[in-house]
This record gives structure tokens, C-alpha cells and sequence, in this order.
């Protein structure tokens, strides 16, 4: 039987379960099991479907079991920022909340009346963004909750699988650190600030670092997957960002490199020692995030290809073509210039895409899009100008220039995408791998020996 560690990776439209080990100093990877993950609106809110995908995750595990695999560890990593509720018998409190819920409306407003958002900055380190659970967690507050009332413990999405598997609760890094509620310099909750708002600070659990072990599956969860023997659950870095920065292979010549985690979300930066809290830092947008070893991910989060998906869900549905061998090549031919502010509200979560971008583009009298052609170049042409931003605002923070972008995750399959940063930012541009993220979370594993 060969021993490998299960990577399970989360996104926000898709879930994998993906064995991994390491041989002669390279990753060897095989997808065991892909799923979907997909929004459910409910009674005025978006959730998460945890039930299914924790059914899916455990399908992934049986089915690795099956293929004769003796698994060493799992370790799981998801989106940010999102998070699910226990009570004091350890049962989850509702579904997740979506970070593409409104309820968040105003509250960095409200919250920002009273506490400084400088002074906020230079402890927290974190882009201020609605959908960050310490806006979640205030607009819970602000509606008098009753989930909150009865809440024992506050688990981020990864930290909530893990629990489900092990019974042993604890927050990671990299994922805490995506709420906003962190004390970024020593890396502990800021509790302080916690107790400012009136948030209910015994939800917060201990912090464990990438690398540490969760806990083992308990007895039942090992019986309903057909073990006969103990498998450790590990602290991987659980945001799938922090792995997949943790894939980016250092560059030989010691340039000064960048990086572009590539998917749904765009997130663009660097790795750092310590933090940046710098008042030009705040202004611009940049976040710090842990990453392994105690490192920071400076960097910012950026609207991703979110806005194409969206296109092709909703041509899917109007049965056009979305095929993106098709739909690439039309895009390149496409006589259109617009670019579009990726990272406006109006793009978050809008019932039509292609209506947002239309109505983007009449009222900042640009070229309308008109054939599928023109909507995937607008949009491929509006990342690229948004990377550009980026890079420039990285270079006023770092004592040297960026000399050169690595675009790794899903996203760095895009060709023309990655062609047209090129041209964007002046830098030279390496792509891949794909797989970053399950490569990341199977190389922390294996810092636990």
C-alpha cells in the first residue's frame, strides 16, 4: 500500500480531494475525487451547503481507502473569512453564512465610528473589506442573534471540517488571519478590540500554527471510512491562498518576485518576514495574511475570475457556448478596449453579469461588449489593468521592485490572461503549477514527521 496525505481543497465553486507524497524532492499528485460546491439562497440570506460538502469530503476519503491507498494525514484548506458556529454539545448552529451575503451592508461604516481605522490597521495589518468575519460577526451582533447568544465556539470553515473529523476545536493561522480580529504582529486574537465591539470573546479558539496536528479522526468517522488504523489531521496553511503561496518555487536568480494566486479571487503580493501596518499600506488596500513558518502574504485581494464564471453560469443557462477553447480565441480577435473596475461593489454578487458590465460600461461611456468575444476580453483586459495597479502599489511598499510575477493556481491556465499581464505590468511572467494549493497543503504536511 503507498502512503500519501490526503489534500483537501475547498473553493468557492468547487471541492477536491487529492492524495499526495512526496518522491526525489517532487510532489506527485492524483485527484481522487472532484465535487461541487455551489450557493444556496434561503429566507433572504446565502449559505454554504456544509452538510453536502462534508459528505463529499468524507466520499473523497473512503473512495482514496478504496484505491488501496494507506493514508498518513489529511489537511484541509478553504476560502477565507467565513466561518460556522458551535454550541456548547459541540453541534453546528445553522449553515455557514456566504461572505457574498448582504448582511454585512454598512457595517464597516458603523464600526469605523468607533474605533480609528489607522490605529485599527497597524494591529489588525487587514484589508478592510465587508466580507470579513469581523464584519460578519458585528452584523450578527447588531440583529441580536440568537446564534450568536447560545455560540460556544467560533470555527473558520477549514477549522470546521477539521473539527467534524477529529472533535478537537482550534483556529489556524492563516485562516484567523483573514478575519480581521487579529493582533497581526504577535500573531493572537485581539482581544481587545474584541471586547471593544461586544463580541463574545470565548468563541475564539486557541491558534495553531501550519504544521501542528489537529487531532485524529475519531473512532466513528474511521469505522463509517473503513480504517483499521489512526490517521492525523494536520494544521496545513487553511487558506488555500497561504498553500498555494507555499508552492511558489523560489527564483534562482533572487529576483524580486511576486505572486498571483489565480481563481475566483485574485490575490496579489508577496511574502514577507513581518508585516507591513504602514498608513500608505491601509490607503492602498494591502493585507497582511499569515503564511507558513510564521511568514506574512502581503498582499491584496483582488475580484478575480469570478466575474467570468459568472458569465459562463448564466450562458449555461441561456444555452451559449462556454467553451473556453472557443470562447478564448474570440475574445483575442475581439475589436474592444473597455476596462472595467473589477473590485466594484456592483460586481459582488449581481443577479445578471452581463448586465453589470453593460451598465458599467454605458455609464463610464465605454464601448458596450456585445458578443460573448467581447464580454471575456473586456473582463481578461480588466484583470490584467487591475495586476498592473497592483504591482505598482506593491513597488511604493518594498525596498526593491518587483522584478517578476509567478501566476499559480487555476487561473494560470488562461494563456491570453497571462499574456496580457505580461504586456500590463512589464514584468516576465511564469505560470503554474495548477495544482498549487493541493501541492502546498501536501508539502506542510509533510513538515510533520
Amino acid at each position: 500500500m503507498k502512503e500519501v496525505r490526503l489534500a483537501i481543497d475547498f473553493g468557492g465553486g468547487s471541492g477536491r480531494v487529492i492524495a499526495g507524497y512526496v518522491s526525489d524532492g517532487k510532489t506527485c499528485l492524483d485527484t481522487i475525487y472532484r465535487f461541487q460546491n455551489r450557493l444556496v439562497r434561503m429566507g433572504g440570506h446565502i449559505y454554504w451547503d456544509f452538510l453536502s460538502l462534508f459528505e463529499d469530503m468524507k466520499r473523497g476519503i473512503r473512495m482514496a481507502v478504496e484505491k488501496g491507498y494507506r493514508i498518513k494525514s489529511i489537511g484541509i484548506d478553504t476560502w477565507g473569512v467565513d466561518f460556522g458556529l458551535i454550541d456548547k454539545n459541540g453541534n453546528l448552529i445553522g449553515n455557514p453564512v456566504c461572505y457574498r451575503d448582504s448582511r454585512t451592508d454598512g457595517m464597516p461604516e458603523k464600526i469605523f465610528k468607533i474605533i480609528d481605522p489607522s490605529e485599527h490597521y497597524s494591529v489588525s495589518g487587514t484589508q478592510v473589506m465587508a466580507i470579513n468575519t469581523l464584519f460578519q460577526l458585528y452584523a450578527m451582533k447588531e440583529e441580536n442573534s440568537p446564534l450568536l447568544s447560545v455560540a460556544d465556539k467560533l470555527l473558520f470553515m477549514p477549522d470546521l471540517f477539521s473539527y467534524f473529523l477529529t472533535g478537537v476545536a482550534n483556529n489556524e493561522y492563516s485562516i484567523a488571519s483573514t478575519s480581521e480580529l487579529m493582533d497581526i504582529k504577535v500573531r493572537k486574537w485581539n482581544y481587545e478590540l474584541i471586547r471593544q465591539l461586544g463580541l463574545p470573546e470565548h468563541i475564539f479558539c486557541e491558534i495553531v500554527m501550519p504544521g501542528q496536528e489537529r487531532g485524529v479522526l475519531k473512532p466513528e468517522i474511521k469505522e463509517e471510512l473503513g480504517l483499521d488504523y489512526d490517521v492525523k489531521v494536520i494544521a496545513v496553511a487553511s487558506h488555500d491562498t497561504a498553500s498555494a503561496v507555499y508552492a511558489v518555487p523560489a527564483d534562482e536568480n533572487e529576483k524580486v518576485t511576486a505572486f498571483l494566486s489565480s481563481g475566483t479571487w485574485s490575490l496579489l503580493g508577496v511574502v514577507t518576514d513581518e508585516p507591513i501596518l504602514s498608513e500608505e499600506a491601509r490607503v492602498n488596500g494591502f493585507t497582511n495574511e499569515g503564511g507558513v513558518d510564521g511568514k506574512i502574504c502581503f498582499l491584496q485581494n483582488i475580484t478575480g475570475l469570478w466575474i467570468l464564471q459568472k458569465l459562463m453560469s448564466e450562458w449555461a443557462e441561456e444555452g451559449k457556448c462556454t467553451e473556453y477553447d472557443i470562447l478564448i480565441p474570440e475574445a483575442e480577435k475581439a475589436d474592444i478596449s473597455s476596462i472595467v473596475d473589477v473590485d466594484n461593489n456592483v460586481f459582488t454578487s449581481p443577479l445578471n453579469m452581463a448586465e453589470a458590465i453593460i451598465s458599467y460600461c454605458k455609464e463610464s461611456g465605454q464601448q458596450v461588449p456585445q458578443t460573448q468575444g467581447e464580454f471575456v476580453k473586456c473582463v481578461l483586459l480588466s484583470l490584467a489593468d487591475r495586476y498592473r495597479k497592483g504591482i505598482e502599489g506593491l513597488n511604493k511598499l518594498l525596498p526593491r521592485s518587483v522584478e517578476k510575477l509567478h501566476i499559480i493556481g487555476g487561473g494560470s491556465q488562461n494563456k491570453y490572461l497571462n499574456r496580457l499581464t505580461a504586456l500590463a505590468t512589464g514584468l516576465d511572467v511564469d505560470a503554474g503549477p495548477v495544482e498549487a494549493t493541493a501541492i502546498g497543503n501536501i508539502l506542510v504536511q509533510n513538515l510533520d514527521k
